[in-house]
């Protein structure tokens, strides 16, 4: 798989690669790793979303978590110290950062996203959510996302956590002796 953010690094991947990802939806991309060797391959998008339970909490977030998602151009790309990101980001507002995001409770938001990157040829999404709503998240694309789709399913299983028990002391060794 090789990351393409311009139009020679889908190329390579187009001849190198056996998949390509990147973080936006570009159309021009996608012709070009395809006219390079890449059709019939995995085409991958990262978005970056943020679920919360109503808009303006998830536009805060986004904006305090992960404003880098609207820092322009190379720039990002030539950041070296966590300084320069700072300073890159001072000036990003949040409604900067938020029509780089999808922000809300909005179904309709999340699916717009996954059908705009479908449209332009992408096979797989990883949909990013920043924030500390991780497992709300998940339940809301079980719950309101997936079945837009038409995407639905066998539910996720909770996670198990395997605790491991404390280890058995014989009956002589509980009372002190050996």
């Amino acid at each position: 798989m090789v990351a393409a953010s311009r139009s020679g690094a889908a190329e390579l991947a187009g001849r190198s690669g056996d998949a390509m990802i990147n973080t936006e939806v570009d159309e021009d991309l996608i012709a070009r790793f395809d006219a390079t060797g890449g059709r019939g391959n995995p085409r991958y998008v990262e978005t970056t979303v943020c679920w919360a339970k109503d808009e303006r909490r998830a536009r805060k977030t986004a904006h305090e978590i992960w404003p880098l998602v609207a820092v322009g151009g190379p720039l990002f790309t030539e950041l070296a110290q966590p300084s320069h990101f700072e300073a890159a980001f001072e000036p990003l507002t949040e409604d900067m950062v938020a029509k780089k995001v999808v922000c809300g409770p909005d179904p309709e938001r999340y699916v717009e996203a996954i059908r705009k990157a479908e449209k332009a040829g992408y096979t797989h999404f990883c949909m990013h959510q920043v924030g500390p709503e991780q497992e709300r998240f998940i339940e809301f694309y079980e719950r309101e996302v997936f079945p837009a789709l038409g995407r639905g399913g066998a539910p996720r299983r909770k996670p198990t956590v395997k605790v491991a028990q404390p280890a058995r002391r014989s009956p002589a060794r509980a009372r002190g002796g050996r």
